[in-house]
């Protein structure tokens, strides 16, 4: 099986296509693949870092406003689009998976036009611009939310999940939480803005800290690299009052911490959450207003219609929303165990596998 994958832009878009890679090469030993994504992507360090073969196109996306930046954007799609067919023409690949952003435009679409068989998969729950435009040529789209199914065509529609769940669902508990100076036995609670923070709930921790003295559960709190200066410096300055908080500027082995923790405090993108349904843990979701269509906010909506998650709007953020929210769960097992259960009743377990499936299905 020879498989070319593309996707790039944000770990939202990478991460599923690196866990179905992953799970390809167990079913299939002698598979073989390609990631096609841009340099300045962030798939450009983390496929790299996979073992995956890498190559590259240069495209950009357009401006919503009136720019002659735009004119370049035209170009370079056109570009982009025969770039990528001289790719897919030497690796002659089986099937072509695109997994979001503006480089899976160009790959897809080339595939298409090569009549090779494509599936592109949708990790929000609203459609993204390159994977809207996609529809109409791929032969299927998986899906893992199924409010954004009303933005394709019925007929090509597959409820998947994400890849990402499934590789984190297996996850066992361990002693990991003394990597970070805390007590695996103790509740956590895990704060984090994503891979490189968010800005607005950092500078609620900084006035929460000293808040967390006297609770009976412990914190990790992951800053993001270029806040962690700022909140070291207001950590330390507490002293050793609060040693039931850590804080770190990254998690790299996030999945093995998200499963040996009680609850989530972060933003709502769908990888995120796909791992925390994966794991049934129960989540405190700040959406970012800062994404395409207000997407995480619709994330995190699905997740509270069903009672396993509780959203702070961004707007909305303060040290006594975000305080009485991690209350509320911490301090009371029922609500905590009640929203335990309907967090693991929304995780796809088996999303991998159905999107292997899929692309079997469609190889046959």
């Amino acid at each position: 099986m020879r498989v070319l994958v593309s996707g790039g832009g944000t770990g939202g878009h990478i991460y599923p296509a690196v866990s179905l890679v992953k799970y390809i090469k167990k079913k299939h030993p002698d598979a073989e693949f390609i990631y096609v994504g841009t340099k300045k992507g962030l798939e450009s360090k983390i496929i790299p870092d996979q073992n995956i073969p890498f190559e590259t196109i240069e495209i950009q996306g357009f401006k919503r406003s009136l720019s002659p930046s735009n004119f370049k954007t035209v170009y370079l799609f056109l570009k982009s689009i025969s770039d990528a067919k001289k790719i897919i023409k030497k690796f002659q690949p089986d099937i072509v998976i695109g997994t979001g952003g503006y480089v899976c435009g160009s790959v897809v679409y080339a595939a298409h036009k090569l009549n090779i068989p494509t599936v592109i998969h949708e990790q929000n729950s609203v459609a993204g611009v390159t994977n809207k435009f996609l529809a109409r040529y791929v032969d299927k789209i998986g899906i893992c939310f199924s409010d954004v199914a009303s933005d394709f065509p019925k007929e090509k529609v597959v409820m998947v999940g994400n890849p990402r769940a499934q590789e984190v669902a297996g996850i066992q508990k361990s002693p990991v939480l003394n990597e970070y100076g805390l007590d695996p036995d103790t509740p956590t609670v895990l704060i984090f803005g994503g891979s490189r923070g968010a800005l607005a709930i950092n500078n609620v921790l900084l006035d929460s800290l000293s808040s967390f003295k006297d609770k009976p559960y412990q914190v990790l709190y992951a800053s993001g690299e270029i806040y962690f200066d700022e909140v070291k410096k207001k950590w330390q300055s507490l002293g050793e009052e609060l040693d039931n908080v850590k804080v770190v500027p990254y998690i790299k082995n996030m999945e093995h911490v998200l499963a040996n923790v009680d609850v989530v405090v972060g933003r709502a993108g769908a990888t995120s959450l796909a791992e925390i349904t994966s794991l049934g843990l129960p989540s405190i979701l700040i959406p970012s207003p800062n994404v395409t269509n207000d997407h995480q906010t619709k994330n995190a909506q699905s997740l509270v219609n069903k009672n396993a998650a509780i959203m702070v709007k961004n707007a909305e953020l303060t040290k006594e929303t975000l305080l009485s929210s991690i209350d509320q769960v911490m301090l009371n097992p029922n609500v905590k165990e009640q929203m335990k259960e309907a967090s693991k009743n929304e995780g796809i377990q088996d999303a991998t596998d159905r999107l292997y499936r899929l692309i079997v299905e469609l190889t046959s």
